[in-house]
């Protein structure tokens, strides 16, 4: 009887580890499990060449925030994750149809750039592949939209694209042509980013079910919500009062928004970065105080040593700091040290990065050592109400998306 009783529970062991999860939970070693509904997904997608962000929503609505790739040489940045053999948008591309083969609609709802930097939509190239329709290159968001159908996408600049100056070279007319082929053809939706709104993305197919669930445009080109209502204020001065050389850059520009599901929050704000407190040039620490705690905040800036200023975390104090890096500076050994500081704001946090380099830890050293990751795709799973959720680590060198490591529960408040 003792072995029958044995044998019962080896067999039962090894089916857990088996099917590789328990309770919808992945383990180490196994592949990470299916999305289902009442699951919130945030994957952080490594490349090696920017930022990518695929969201799926509780009731299957889905989102993708920036498709980067940088043309960056090297030494300045990492080896292209899985491999050299397909281009990023190729490689995000699949990681989406990925993740979404268990949803019914194969098609982003939203896409989300949060601004025109080439490690956030891609850089232009010549010598890229021309898409199928001819009208175009295919790099970064414009390959992604060739191999994944979408409904609506949002950026900063729509339609004019001419803050705060006319925004035309190589990659913005590659990108606008990218536009019109899929508003003409895909009868794609185009919009500008509604500073202050919670109604411009909005679950798609069951909304009703999940009332606490919301996404609130924080900012975008100076303008940032206050707070109250959908009101916003403009923290930019009047360009007529500034000389072209003072015009506020691209970083400062970015879309910021924040994501919230139950108890739980969620922030991405780009590249926004900041400057001499007080001033209009520290858009970060106004958009940071209008935001409020978070349980994750996904880094400005890729942890740049202009990004992740100490007013800004004092206001989100992320239990989660999620660090997308792709280049020897990221992060600034001085960006690491304030995340990692219990004086800035108290209590335990925990720090993932999607790449750190052997050059970045020539230069910061120990430090790094207390990071939970230093490589690969990462995932925030929110558990069904948003009361909890885990963090995956997920294989970037192959498409098995085995889960390497597992962090959590983190608990909301």
């Amino acid at each position: 009887m003792i072995k029958i009783i044995h044998r019962k529970l080896f067999s039962l062991l090894f089916f857990t580890l088996f099917i590789g999860f328990v309770d919808g939970q992945s383990l180490p070693g196994s592949y990470f499990s299916p999305w289902s509904v009442g699951l919130l997904d945030i994957h952080h997608i490594n490349t090696g060449k920017g930022e990518s962000v695929f969201i799926i929503m509780p009731d299957g609505t889905t989102m993708l925030v920036d498709a980067g790739a940088t043309t960056r040489p090297k030494p300045r940045v990492t080896d292209q994750k899985p491999d050299a053999s397909r281009t990023p948008g190729e490689w995000i591309s699949r990681y989406i149809l990925h993740m979404m083969k268990d949803i019914p609609s194969k098609k982003l709802d939203y896409i989300l750039l949060t601004h025109f930097d080439g490690d956030h939509i891609g850089d232009y190239s010549d010598k890229a592949k021309t898409s199928s329709s001819g009208t175009f290159k295919l790099t970064g968001i414009t390959e992604v939209g060739e191999h994944v159908p979408f409904k609506k996408l949002v950026d900063r600049g729509w339609p004019n694209y001419n803050f705060p100056i006319a925004l035309s070279n190589d990659k913005m007319r590659n990108y606008k042509q990218f536009l019109k082929w899929h508003i003409e053809k895909n009868q794609s939706i185009i919009e500008d980013f509604k500073v202050g709104q919670n109604s411009q993305f909005v679950l798609v197919y069951a909304r009703e079910e999940y009332p606490d669930f919301e996404i609130r445009n924080i900012a975008c080109n100076g303008y940032v919500w206050t707070g109250v209502g959908t009101n916003v204020r403009n923290h930019f001065p009047k360009l007529s009062d500034l000389k072209i050389s003072e015009y506020p850059g691209e970083n400062m520009c970015s879309i910021a928004f924040r994501l919230s599901y139950g108890k739980f929050d969620y922030f991405n704000g780009g590249d926004l970065t900041f400057g001499e407190y007080g001033t209009w040039r520290d858009i970060e620490t106004s958009v940071g105080m209008v935001t409020g705690p978070v349980e994750v905040c996904e880094s400005n800036h890729h942890g740049h040593f202009d990004a992740m200023g100490e007013h800004f975390l004092k206001a989100l104090r992320p239990k989660i700091i999620i660090l997308q890096t792709w280049a020897p500076s990221h992060p600034a050994s001085v960006v690491l040290s304030r995340m990692q500081s219990t004086s800035i704001y108290p209590g335990p946090r925990n720090i993932f990065a999607t790449n750190i380099m052997k050059e970045t830890k020539v230069v910061i050293g120990d430090a790094l050592d207390r990071l939970k990751s230093q490589q690969g795709h990462i995932v925030v799973r929110v558990n069904p109400g948003g009361d909890d959720f885990m963090i995956y680590i997920l294989d970037d060198l192959t498409e098995s998306y085995e889960v390497k490591a597992v962090h959590g529960p983190y608990y909301c408040e």
